[in-house]
């Protein structure tokens, strides 16, 4: 029997259609390796890459001997070296297309991938992207920074070696901005972050729970909009992962490899989209009235979205997902499954 949720965090409804299952080449998409002997991102080819921006290294550098590298994007949809300069004709508005562009190289393992990586691994890559986050935060012209990682060709990936990235601009999603909207409206009535209800919630039925470590929390949300999706929050009052500490870094750390390592027992190499969902870098004229209290209101999570089910013109044309897996089905698998 299929079921219409409301995503309460993220303002939309859900269609979790069970009987979906039964249409054929319905989960699939596993995500496939390449040959290393021409890629960028392995050790040893630090020459092929721009100069990196940051790296975890014990040497010199843009050499061997590295953790995690950061580097430009060779492809970049953004450039920092521009004006922050817009203009308006009448209905049509546009600005230079400021901001920046990263890769996070997460391991120098080509075949690497956070399931197998060791939490020391996982734990440098949190620290790269946290640094440069803090990093960019400096640069007031930048007002949000979208941080995330894609695996496997069905989620847009075109580069097999492990990475992540980061693009940084001078406006908001108009989605978050709503969703900061919401955020303060719901903390002034309740006194609470609608995060930290969810999660407790959460907490309180079990039922969708996957795992825990510390303050985090992994679970497969309510209305979960991809099959096996699993969100990751923390109790903690974190509206970025710089505002992290060493032992929050690591909890993290070894949470997502246990969530990977669950969701690989199921799904074998699968494809999927990972989002880090983190407060805005700095204000502007659209987010100002949200940016005070946003400690009190604003909690960062981790979003893992399996491209398992491919989506069609409904979901396109309706913003509605169809998720074929109830996330209690699929909470279940995760938690009994053998890692």
């Amino acid at each position: 029997m299929s079921d219409i949720r409301k995503d309460r965090l993220h303002d939309h409804y859900v269609l979790i259609a069970p009987e979906r299952m039964r249409k054929p080449d319905t989960l699939g998409n596993t995500a496939v390796g390449e040959p290393i002997d021409d890629c960028p991102f392995c050790e040893g080819h630090e020459g092929m890459t721009p100069p990196e921006i940051y790296a975890i290294r014990s040497n010199e550098a843009n050499a061997m001997h590295w953790s995690v590298r950061v580097i430009p994007n060779l492809y970049k949809a953004v450039q920092i070296e521009l004006d922050n300069h817009s203009d308006i004709d009448g209905m049509f508005e546009s600005r230079l297309g400021l901001g920046a562009h990263e890769i996070v190289i997460d391991t120098p393992q080509h075949d690497g991938r956070l399931s197998t990586m060791k939490v020391t691994q996982i734990s440098d890559w949190l620290q790269a992207i946290s640094e440069r986050i803090s990093d960019l935060k400096a640069d007031k012209r930048l007002i949000y920074a979208s941080v995330f990682k894609n695996h496997g060709t069905s989620s847009g990936a075109t580069q097999f070696h492990p990475h992540t990235q980061i693009i940084a601009l001078p406006v908001m999603p108009q989605s978050l901005l709503k969703r900061l909207e919401r955020g303060l409206q719901y903390y002034r009535r309740h006194g609470r972050s609608r995060l930290e209800d969810i999660l407790v919630n959460e907490l309180k039925a079990e039922v969708r729970i996957v795992s825990k470590k510390g303050t985090f929390t992994a679970f497969c949300p309510f209305a979960s909009s991809y099959p096996f999706e699993v969100m990751i929050a923390s109790t903690s009052e974190s509206t970025s992962l710089y505002k992290l500490n060493r032992d929050d870094i690591g909890h993290l750390a070894s949470l997502i490899q246990e969530v990977f390592q669950r969701l690989e027992a199921e799904l074998g190499n699968f494809n999927y989209n990972l989002a880090f969902d983190m407060a805005p870098l700095n204000s502007n004229f659209e987010n100002e009235p949200f940016m005070p209290q946003l400690e009190k209101y604003y909690r960062m999570n981790i979003r893992i979205m399996p491209r398992i089910y491919r989506l069609g013109g409904f979901e396109l044309s309706t913003g509605i997902f169809i998720n074929p897996v109830a996330p209690e089905e699929a909470a279940k698998l995760l938690r009994e499954t053998k890692i």
